[in-house]
């Protein structure tokens, strides 16, 4: 990867949707050069997916935790996996070392369904208990730097 792959990785970071003649333009090369270099940076794994970024409160979803769970079993299988993505309201899973075994980030439309959320994180094999934090306001959340 070099610089123009990581000058290209910025554009599309700052509008996912821009046709490959502006990207092209934003980094110096022509439309079919931008397009063949992200098809590479697809292939190779570099760019996972396209998406587009939706306000959490403007669909009902303004209620945010991350949810440290512990456990008395390994959770880094692919059952665990299956549980957590099951559960709509978990948009974030990550296995992580220290005094947990999963930390998850939660939305909800309400502290009610966030308790309900956590009842059902209560029925994954292995789950002892959870420490939630519930986050009051978000300054910002930040998409990866290619630089």
């Amino acid at each position: 990867m070099d610089d123009l792959d990581r000058m290209l990785l910025a554009e599309l970071q700052r509008d996912a949707g821009q046709v490959y003649t502006a990207l092209g333009r934003a980094v110096g090369l022509s439309a079919g050069a931008a397009h063949e270099r992200v098809r590479k940076l697809r292939e190779q794994g570099v760019i996972r997916r396209t998406t587009v970024e939706v306000d959490p409160v403007a669909v009902g979803r303004g209620v945010a935790a991350f949810v440290l769970v512990e456990a008395n079993a390994w959770m880094g299988d692919s059952p665990v996996k299956a549980a957590l993505e099951a559960l709509p309201e978990v948009i974030e899973a990550h296995v992580v070392a220290g005094p947990a075994s999963l930390l998850v980030k939660v939305r909800t439309a309400s502290t009610e369904e966030l308790q309900a959320a956590l009842r059902r994180l209560f029925t994954i094999d292995g789950v002892t208990g959870t420490q939630t934090i519930v986050v009051l306001e978000s300054f910002f959340e930040r998409p990866v730097d290619p630089g």
